[in-house]
């Protein structure tokens, strides 16, 4: 199973989704089952890794993002992978609008499809520290969720 989330920019809520879902996976004996990604529908960022704040943030809690670095979605991507995972309405609808019609793919809304509190993850680029921790909270939830989908496609 292939899976990418997508955010804005691909260094705050995506790359913190493939981060967690990397650790879940692998603490669930699932990691060679499944390929997790992160891009953004912006261009800002291709090549540099995530924000500074993300990566703290998530090392705190014991998720190394240092190696990952921020991507554009392409149309390829939506052959690529099984499931593709928006952070939030804005960010969905750009993919709804670049989808090829042939797109066999999963398009869906990350915390929506997993029975999150929120339908969409916060962007917290312009606020403080908390609203990284909240990302965190958030995705941490709503991976579990797929963790359990996983389990049962693979």
């Amino acid at each position: 199973m292939r899976v990418l989330f997508v955010c804005l920019g691909n260094i705050c809520r995506s790359p913190t989704a493939e981060g967690v879902l990397r650790h879940q996976l692998q603490a669930a004996g699932l990691a060679d089952h499944v390929q997790v990604a992160s891009a953004g529908t912006g261009d800002w960022h291709v090549g540099s890794p995530p924000d500074s704040r993300t990566c703290k943030a998530a090392l705190g809690r014991g998720y190394d993002l240092s190696g990952q670095r921020a991507q554009q979605v392409k149309a390829g991507h939506f052959a690529e992978y099984d499931l593709i995972l928006a952070m939030d309405e804005s960010n969905l609808g750009q993919l709804r609008a670049m989808r090829p019609e042939a797109s066999t793919g999963e398009l869906d809304l990350f915390l929506r499809r997993y029975g999150a509190a929120l339908d969409e993850v916060p962007d917290p680029y312009y606020g403080g520290a908390d609203g990284f921790e909240q990302v965190l909270d958030l995705i941490e939830d709503a991976c579990k969720a797929l963790v359990l989908e996983i389990k049962g496609r693979v």
